[in-house]
């Protein structure tokens, strides 16, 4: 059944809406998901290709307000860190996939996606797991469902319990799924934190490729490809860009603001996406293993944070 004209059109306005000055990423994910479950998914081809490249286009623009001094500095502080929780998290998630007696691809995914940075990891390894659209579709779901959680949550956990604005940027790079999500609750808790949690978000991110190459390996199909996120190298030149060359003074700022109101727009799009039958599709188990492993992650680098 073809969709109606007007819910597109609607879907579009609403976007183009979302990138104004005074509404914030919550908002812009709250309108989504609210769209989503009135008018439905619409249009959502077009949408899944403007959120992905709208996405790395913005973040490359935050390079442009993030001092690069900060971004090495965030960035390598991360490297031992980000090293570590990723092997525990990818310990922890496989061993709960059995206890909850999860599909083994679904499993996979769901803790990849908790371990590296959500629906991009997802995207990325399904191939090469060999996973079924069922799979991709769980997986995905789940992780959705805890990034629009913790775009919410974080912000006021991290106020509720003191954490500065560095300590807020390292929680949630670490313990927060996608980029999108992670930049979001970032921006809200102050810029300081954003300065963090970008660099190590994406340092994070970059992970992708040598997992992918390892699980090629492992499930021997030679043939799987991993894109290389030739966004996160743009960011780091944004941002030596906007601290070395005075030139482009006046015009950073602006290109700082845009790439916010592409966040805003991208979330929009985010919880315009969401389906309902995915959503149904997942099923108490997998739910069950991805909330609890996010809920430890979660809790233990609040914990190491605050003591540390």
């Amino acid at each position: 059944m073809e969709e109606a004209p007007w819910k597109k059109t609607l879907l579009w306005m609403l976007a183009a809406a979302c990138g104004l000055p005074w509404v914030t990423p919550p908002l812009a994910l709250a309108a989504g998901l609210v769209f989503a479950f009135t008018a439905g998914n619409t249009d959502g081809k077009r949408a899944a290709r403007v959120q992905k490249y709208l996405l790395q286009a913005s973040v490359v623009g935050l390079g442009f307000g993030i001092k690069f001094g900060a971004v090495i500095k965030a960035g390598s502080t991360g490297v031992v860190l980000t090293g570590l929780t990723l092997l525990a998290t990818f310990g922890l998630g496989l061993g709960l996939a059995r206890l909850f007696r999860v599909e083994k691809t679904t499993g996979q995914l769901i803790t990849t996606g908790t371990a590296i940075c959500g629906g991009s990891a997802i995207a990325a390894m399904g191939p090469v797991l060999g996973a079924q659209a069922r799979e991709m579709s769980v997986s995905l779901g789940c992780v959705f469902v805890l990034n629009a959680v913790a775009l919410f949550a974080f912000p006021v956990i991290g106020h509720a319990v003191g954490l500065t604005p560095e300590q807020f940027g390292y929680w949630a790079a670490i313990a927060i799924h996608d980029t999108s999500s992670v930049v979001g609750a970032a921006a809200r808790y102050a810029p300081e934190a954003l300065a963090v949690a970008v660099p190590v978000k994406l340092a994070r991110a970059l992970w992708i490729l040598p997992l992918v190459a390892v699980a090629s390996v492992l499930v021997r199909k030679k043939d799987s490809k991993a894109t290389v996120p030739w966004f996160i190298f743009l960011f780091v030149g944004a941002s030596a860009l906007a601290s070395f060359v005075p030139v482009g003074e006046a015009v950073y700022p602006w290109l700082d603001g845009a790439a916010k109101a592409g966040l805003a727009v991208t979330l929009f799009l985010i919880g315009a996406g969401l389906s309902k039958d995915n959503l149904k599709s997942v099923g108490w188990r997998p739910f069950a293993h991805g909330i609890t492993l996010w809920l430890v992650v979660t809790v233990v680098s609040l914990l190491v944070l605050l003591r540390g």
